[in-house]
């Protein structure tokens, strides 16, 4: 592969070739699990040896946080264009759970984006240089922000706090529900023996649940 390699040295070149490499990550994520995606197979996917790629991106998990950033990104923009503006007063919390309903079903809907939050904190920003984690990490930090104000937005009662807090909760939520949500044949087998729900209801129908209950109870507090 590296043989006939040639490095690129223009700003355009540069360019093209990291975009051909995050191209073949999201072909790899459309396929498996990112934690059974390795770096050499990432490479032959794009046809340069492990070296090359390094000189582009620091490491593999750099790679997977640049398209988990595109995602994230992705949701927010389709989310603003399809979330409802605040209507009529609606009796209880009912204004709640349709908001924390629309944001489950709108990530159960991105499998690629609901795997690489689960592996951010715990596997994804375990190998990245300081200078990359600063980007991410501002990146990171913009698009929680978004998420925040979006939910403010239909939701005025929140304080910026508030929003800010649920936001960041969305996240956690997500990274915890999500290896639940893909278990092994083994473990989904013995929880239909139990009378569990299938693996993708239960990880939309908890995370309504959970987001619904998060975002009353800030409501309810006044924060």
């Amino acid at each position: 592969m590296s043989g006939g390699f040639q490095r690129a040295r223009r700003p355009e070149q540069i360019e093209a070739r990291r975009t051909a490499i995050l191209a073949a990550a999201r072909e790899l994520l459309a396929e498996r699990p990112v934690a059974e995606i390795s770096l050499r197979e990432l490479s032959c996917r794009v046809g340069l040896a492990k070296s090359n790629v390094l000189r582009y991106f620091d490491s593999r998990e750099a790679i997977f946080l640049e398209v988990l950033d595109a995602a994230w990104t992705d949701w927010l923009d389709d989310l603003e264009a399809t979330l409802a503006d605040p209507g009529p007063d609606e009796p209880g919390f009912a204004r709640e759970e349709r908001l924390a309903g629309t944001l489950a079903s709108s990530l159960a809907g991105r499998p690629l984006l609901c795997d690489l939050i689960s592996s951010m904190g715990s596997v994804l920003e375990r190998n990245i240089s300081l200078e990359f984690a600063r980007g991410f990490k501002r990146r990171a930090a913009a698009n929680t922000e978004r998420l925040g104000e979006l939910v403010r937005k239909r939701v005025p009662e929140l304080t910026a706090e508030g929003a800010a807090h649920f936001a960041g909760a969305v996240v956690v939520v997500v990274s915890g529900l999500w290896p639940y949500a893909n278990p092994t044949d083994a473990v989904a087998a013995v929880t239909a023996e139990l009378g569990g729900p299938p693996a993708g209801e239960l990880f939309t129908t908890a995370l309504a649940e959970g987001l619904a209950n998060l975002l009353a109870g800030l409501v309810a507090r006044g924060r």
